[in-house]
This record gives C-alpha cells, structure tokens and sequence, in this order.
C-alpha cells in the first residue's frame, strides 16, 4: 500500500508554478533560435500522470488510480511543463483541466499508452487486441443506473483489462468539463470544448401508485393536479434547466421534492403523490399512468466526449455500447 495524504476539505492547492513565460501551445516551445527541445530531456512515464489528472479533474483522484501520493502527481506534471516549457494544466471550478497545450500532448501521451497496452497484448499471446486503461463516465442518476451500467457492465466482461468508473449526477455540461471522458447528460450542452450528438430520447409522465389513487383519487385533467401532491426534483436545488416543471406543469409546485430520481420512484410507489418520472425508471414498478395524452414530456440525453479522448479505442468502446443500448432499450425509453 502506498501512503496517501489527503488534505481536509479536498483536493490539494495548485502545483508549483509552472515555468516562466509559458507558452499556449508545444509550437511554442521552442529554445531561441528555432530548435527544437531535445526528447531525449523528456520523462515518457511523465505522460502517464498528466492523462490520469485529465481523466480525473484532481490530483487526489489520479493519485489514487495511480496508487502514488498526491504530491508526486503533483511534482511529476510540473517536471513535464518544466521540460516542455508551457502550461499544461490549469485549475477551475469543476477541477483541474487540460490547456490547450496540454490536450496536443496528452492526444500523444495516449498513443503511447496505446503502444504499451499492444506490447503487453503480444507478449500475453493474445489473439485480439483487448481494451485496457481506465474510462470515467459521467451520466444522471437514472439513466447512469438503469440504462449506462448493463452497456458498461458487458463491456467489462469482453475486457477484462479495462477498468470503468462511473459518477452518477443529475447536472448540466460545463463549458470548461473535466473529470471525465465521456459524460451523458439531459437537454443540449452549451457551446464548450466537447464533441457532442445527440444519444437519444427518452419520457416522462406521471405516475401514481393504486393506493394513491384509491385514496386521493384520479386527476380528469392537467388543472386536476393542483389538488394533489406532484413529486420531483427540488426547484432551487436544479441544475438542469430542461427539467424545469414551470416549463412542463405552468402554476404547479412539488409536495414531495428529492434531488434523487429514485426517491422519487420510490415516493411514487408508497403513495406519497404523483411523481413526474422516466417511463424506463417505471417499468414493473407497479406504477400507473396518468394522463398520458395531456402530459408527455420528451427530452434528449447528449452524449459528450472530450476532444482529447475521441479517439481513444475504450472511448470508442463505451461509445458504441451505449448506442447499442438505446437502441436495444427504445421501447422503455419512448413507450407508444
């Protein structure tokens, strides 16, 4: 086991400060005159701390897929800019993210990576070349649990090699993103440093359970429901605007309010309200529909990658599956 410092209140404060005058881009990087640096000055396992600060966002984080302290990562990626002669990180409100510079040389750092993992395929005797390396995706709660994890999971079992993390929150795409590789999320990111598409659709509607309904009663119409008690999300506590009720339900407020979709469900099923809920989160739940043609909220999932791991082959990997997930799942998502 290695010795792992963690400081009180997360992760540590910056690295040393990177080297004089730095440039935003390795074009720059240059000794006077026009030479080129010299790569035999350079440290290629040096490479491997700067992916896993980007994977990650923070240095405690990466520290701990490295199995290192903090402050050798630390240490390490400054040694990288010192010998490079530019900036290669920089720190923001969402952790530590690749400069512009930084992501030219990690699109590099991971064709080594690439490199290594081959070497280690033809040494095994290995037939096919097998993904390897770590994933970080980030998706919402539901659709991370319900819909991510089995595309995820039976990717794991085709590669062993491949360690897969998975950080599930309800939250919208930031313009600066770091912490992952590839992130899910509700409604159509603001313009950032991500390539996006379009991964699918998917319902919401409401939902009651029977002893709700027998106790309660069932809406007639839309205006009904502002004699019942609606379940969803916690309105100051939104960070995704597409979930907005007003947009939805104009003039109603939530009795019963989580910021986790499965309180949600799970008020629903014990017949705390109506809940404003995912048709694939409803499945064998027992739950009923109500109003199906009144209300039928449809919105988009986006699937995100950043720039520098596009063409990651376990990028790609992960991509593909949940494609051929939705695609699998279009009945639960988008029910008739």
């Amino acid at each position: 086991m290695h010795p792992r410092s963690r400081p009180v209140g997360g992760d540590p404060g910056p690295p040393p400060p990177p080297p004089p005058s730095p440039s935003p881009s390795p074009s720059a990087a240059r000794a006077e005159g026009g030479s080129r640096l010299d790569p035999r000055r350079l440290r290629a396992d040096d490479l491997r701390y700067l992916l896993a600060v980007a994977r990650t966002g923070r240095l405690v984080a990466a520290a701990d897929a490295l199995g290192v302290d903090h402050t050798t990562v630390s240490r390490r990626i400054t040694a990288l800019e010192r010998s490079l002669g530019v900036r290669l990180m920089e720190r923001g409100a969402e952790g530590w993210a690749l400069t512009e510079a930084g992501r030219a040389v990690s699109q590099s750092a991971r064709a080594i990576e690439d490199a290594l993992v081959h070497v280690v395929d033809a040494v095994s005797g290995q037939d096919a070349p097998s993904l390897h390396g770590t994933v970080r995706v980030s998706a919402p709660d539901g659709f991370g649990t319900r819909v991510v994890t089995p595309a995820l999971a039976r990717l794991r079992r085709c590669h062993p090699g491949l360690q897969i993390e998975l950080i599930t929150a309800t939250r919208q795409l930031t313009v600066r993103p770091a912490g992952f590789d590839l992130a899910l999320a509700i409604g159509r990111p603001p313009r950032s440093r991500l390539v996006t598409e379009h991964l699918t659709d998917y319902a919401l509607g409401l939902y009651a359970s029977d002893e709700y309904l027998a106790r309660c009663g069932s809406p007639a119409t839309v205006a009904d429901l502002r004699e019942h008690a609606l379940i969803f999300y916690i309105e100051s506590m939104l960070q995704v605007g597409d979930l907005d009720i007003e947009r939805h339900l104009p003039g109603i407020t939530p009795a019963f309010s989580s910021t986790n979709v499965f309180a949600q469900l799970e008020a629903a099923r014990l017949g705390a309200g109506i809940g404003v809920l995912p048709a694939f989160l409803t499945v064998r739940s027992g739950l009923r529909r109500l109003l199906a043609d009144e209300v039928d909220i449809r919105l988009p999932i986006t699937l995100a990658v950043r720039r520098e791991a596009v063409t990651h082959p376990a990028v790609r990997a992960v991509r593909d599956a949940l494609h051929h997930e939705v695609a699998d799942r279009a009945a639960e998502l988008l029910p008739e």
